[in-house]
């Protein structure tokens, strides 16, 4: 029978020891508990956005009888982005899931991380798994925000005179007329 291991804080999370139990924790924080995240969101159509996350830890044997920390990590959210072709809200779900590999110090993490394509952090004595969630969750954020097709069509940019567009003269030919008239003499 596995030992009944002791209750985990996300907020405080001893990434090795939540490893070595093979822990698991799960939940939903409001939006509003992610200053960052909430202000990518526009706020009225993002008010009560849940962000629902997972964690699972486990403990990566290596040859040489060490093993590695790993914490898989999910969560997802709908939020109401600004959409960059009209400014109205459109509604996108934010997700991600991700294994993130703890090495020793952040020396180690920035070497590791040049090299491989795992997602490496160093091993800190208590990790906010809101603030990694939070993290996360920007760095999948669209980069263009935008519906598929607006629902309102686009407004057109103000015409800046009332002349029709025939009735304008020609820019180069009132430059040629103004040309013409400066070569004369003073005296004709």
């Amino acid at each position: 029978m596995k030992p009944k291991s002791r209750p985990h804080d996300p907020l405080k999370l001893d990434m090795a020891a939540f490893a070595a139990e093979h822990g698991e924790l799960a939940g939903d924080w409001p939006l509003a508990s992610l200053p960052r995240l909430a202000e990518s969101a526009v706020p009225e159509a993002s008010a009560g956005a849940l962000v629902h996350w997972q964690a699972r830890g486990e403990l990566r044997p290596l040859p040489g009888g060490t093993a590695e920390v790993w914490l898989q990590l999910k969560a997802d959210v709908r939020l109401a982005l600004c959409c960059q072709r009209c400014l109205a809200p459109v509604d996108e779900t934010v997700a991600l899931d991700r294994a993130l590999r703890f090495v020793a110090d952040e020396q180690q993490a920035a070497a590791l991380d040049a090299e491989l394509e795992d997602d490496v952090l160093s091993l800190e004595r208590a990790l906010d798994l809101r603030e990694l969630v939070e993290d996360e969750l920007l760095l999948a954020l669209p980069l263009v925000p935008r519906h598929a097709e607006c629902p309102q069509p686009l407004p057109l940019p103000p015409a800046h005179d009332d002349e029709p567009e025939d009735e304008r003269p020609n820019p180069f030919a009132v430059l040629a007329a103004l040309k013409g008239q400066g070569g004369r003499g003073a005296g004709e």
